[in-house]
C-alpha cells in the first residue's frame, strides 16, 4: 500500500472469473467508492482466491467502512461468502 494509507482486504475463495468481473464492474458504478478510496483487485487463478483492497487515507477511514459494508452487500447479492477480511486498526 501506499505510504501514509491503509486497506480493508477481502479474499473471495471460490469465486470465478466471469463472477469476480461482474462484482468489480458493480463495485466500479456504486457511489460508495469513489474518491478519495481506491480499490485494488487481484483476480482469481487457478490455487489463488481474488481478492479486494479498499485503499484510503486515515481521514477517509468512515467513508472506508461504510464502503465495506456496501462491499458485503454486493458479494451477499452475488451468493459470495466473505472468508477473510482484515480491517487495520486506527494507528495502521
Amino acid at each position: 500500500m501506499t505510504e501514509g494509507r491503509s486497506g480493508i482486504a477481502f479474499t473471495l475463495d471460490g469465486v470465478d472469473g466471469l463472477t469476480f468481473t461482474r462484482i468489480l464492474n458493480d463495485l466500479m458504478h456504486d457511489g460508495a467508492f469513489r474518491k478519495p478510496l481506491q480499490v485494488q483487485a487481484r483476480e482469481p487463478r487457478a490455487g489463488q482466491p481474488g481478492a479486494l483492497t479498499l485503499v484510503f487515507h486515515p481521514e477517509a477511514r468512515s467513508q472506508a467502512l461504510q464502503a465495506m459494508q456496501r462491499l458485503k452487500t454486493i458479494l451477499l447479492r452475488y451468493g459470495v461468502q466473505v472468508d477473510s477480511v482484515v480491517v487495520p486498526d486506527r494507528g495502521t
